[in-house]
Order: C-alpha cells, then structure tokens, then sequence
C-alpha cells in the first residue's frame, strides 16, 4: 500500500482538499491518521436535515472514511474550546485554522475500482432528480457515490422542469430517484433498498 502525507493551510477547506487529492491520484483510498485543528467545522449528524456549524479554535480528534475519484465518505469528530466533543459526516465548508496534517493510504487505481459513473456504452439504471440546496438530495447523491452505484443526475432550477418530474413520478416532493425508468420514493426509499441490499444488483 502506497501512502500520501499532505499539509494544509490556514483556511483550506479539508473536504475539498481530499475530494481533489483522490482526483489528481486517481486512485481509492482511506485516511489512515489526521492532526491538526479548524476554525470551522460543517458536519451533518444523523437527524437533522441541514449540517451543523460550529466556529472556534476546534482541535481534530478524528477523521476516518473513503476517498475515491468519484467522491469522499468521512466522519469528522472534533473538541471545542469546553473540551466538548462532537462529530458526524464532514461536509463542504470545513476551513483549517493554523495547519492540518492527514495521511491518506491508496487501496486500488481508479482502473481496477468499481465505477461510479456508467460508462460510454451502458447507461445508467439510476436516475435522481435533485434540487439545488437540499439536503436530503445531497444525501441521496452522496450514497449512491458511497456505493458506487453508476446514475445520472439531474438538477431541478426551474418550475418547469419540476412539473415534468412531478407529473412522471406522482410525486411532489425530492429527490425523485427512478430505477430502471420507474420511480421508486426519494432518500427514505433509496435507504431503504440499500438496507435491504437491493442497491448491490445496480452496481
């Protein structure tokens, strides 16, 4: 296993900074060890619907997941200036304070790794309909990155656009995710089919 030391900056944002080293190295990976503190952390706990964000001089405990070219999966845990520790999956907008050190290992090259996008000459099984700014699409989209599940995403800016959805599926509200053309719920139904193991035969 080959490995990758790195050194950022004041103000570098940490999520952005791996989701990029994973594209440059095109290649899978983990972090095997993180130190250093931030003066923003975003991370979304289990319940809440929008990511949480806390300012301060914020000390990294820990920082474990999965880097790859076609996304990030991370859990972030830090303390506060109380010595309070919270935690959760890391997410855009977590900005170094005065310098952090991870070391990433590589498993794969992206040539041996199972794709995440369909390619060329197969299209993708899974369509999902996102809006700009929504959590629960953010999610959807960040599972079936996790998953490497190839799909095709389309994002929903204008009314129109939305009606068509909403008239295709008999649904109101998103993301819309379809299988196969055929629509199957949002985030709490694609959840589910991962549970269920039903997401493996998309791969």
């Amino acid at each position: 296993m080959r490995t990758t030391p790195i050194k950022l900056a004041p103000g570098e944002d940490l999520r952005l900074r791996l989701e990029q080293l994973a594209q440059a190295e095109q290649a899978s990976g983990f972090v095997l060890g993180v130190v250093g503190n931030l003066s923003r952390a975003a991370f979304q706990c289990p319940g809440p619907p929008e990511p949480t964000v806390m300012e301060g001089d914020l000390e990294i405990i820990t920082l474990n997941g999965t880097v790859s070219p076609t996304g990030v999966h991370l859990h972030l845990s830090l303390s506060d200036g109380a010595c309070h520790v919270w935690g959760g999956h890391l997410e855009p907008g977590t900005l170094v304070l005065k310098g952090a050190d991870v070391l990433v290992g590589w498993t794969e090259s992206v040539s041996s790794a199972p794709a995440a996008a369909a390619s060329p000459n197969q299209a993708a099984r899974v369509e999902i309909a996102v809006l700009p700014n929504c959590p629960w699409s953010r999610r959807a989209v960040r599972l079936l990155r996790t998953l490497q599940i190839p799909h095709d995403v389309v994002s929903v800016e204008d009314d129109g656009t939305a009606k068509l959805f909403m008239e295709r599926s008999g649904m109101r509200s998103f993301p819309q995710i379809f299988v196969d053309g055929d629509a199957i719920g949002g985030y709490d139904a694609l959840s589910q089919w991962h549970s269920e193991g039903q997401l493996n035969s998309l791969r």
